[in-house]
């Protein structure tokens, strides 16, 4: 069975506000609780996600909108019916994402009680390997270097309990083994390729598409 890794960005596709929640990382969820692939996830990205998620989806485009409301409608732009809508429609979109956000910890609790979901806190091996990406050319912040150790080890803990299809769903171009251009960074490509982790774009897994012989 493929194994499959993901960090905070799909933790935020995940649980963001209803209207931004990306199917994707709902679906890759889906296929994991159906037995089709085991997901697994580092234990920091829960908080780091939380953190994301409050400042990212904040509603704060309808305030802007009710100002240009307020201009328009004295300007003679908009007229009152329509301006009166606009704003239902305004107060409507705040109160859900309002709602959303207040019930967002009950969301990212709920994923520690998917099935097909294994959270698993940093141990002692992802720690030693931290240290030892220090000394890589990696330019990596030092989150982005935690989490890109713990899927390492981890990677190399299911190894050698025999899996062998294993994967990583990574959308951060500072951990994607390919920069803008889709040019190897070889550092990266070769820790991916020593631990026989294959990293994938997006969260269908459909791009980049491994070699056959892979």
């Amino acid at each position: 069975m493929k194994h499959v890794f993901v960090e905070t960005n799909w933790v935020v596709d995940y649980c963001a506000p209803a209207h931004q929640r990306a199917l994707a990382a709902i679906k890759l969820l889906e296929s994991a609780n159906s037995g089709t692939i085991n997901l697994h996830l580092p234990a920091p990205c829960l908080a780091e996600a939380r953190s994301v998620i409050r400042v990212k989806f904040q509603p704060r485009e309808a305030d802007t909108l009710r100002e240009y409301l307020k201009w328009a409608k004295a300007s003679g732009h908009v007229e009152a019916a329509m301006e009166e809508a606009t704003r239902r429609v305004l107060d409507q979109f705040e109160g859900l994402v309002k709602r959303d956000l207040d019930n967002l910890e009950a969301r990212i609790e709920g994923l520690k009680a998917e099935k097909g979901l294994h959270i698993f806190p940093l141990n002692t091996d992802m720690l030693e390997q931290s240290v030892s990406l220090a000394t890589e050319k990696l330019d990596l912040k030092p989150y982005d270097n935690s989490i890109l150790a713990a899927v390492l080890a981890r990677a190399r803990e299911l190894a050698q309990k025999g899996a062998r299809d294993l994967a990583f769903c990574e959308l951060d171009g500072d951990l994607q083994p390919w920069d803008k251009y889709g040019r190897s960074k070889p550092v990266l490509t070769r820790l991916y390729n020593d631990a026989h982790v294959w990293v994938y774009g997006d969260f269908t897994m459909t791009t980049p598409e491994p070699p056959e012989n892979w």
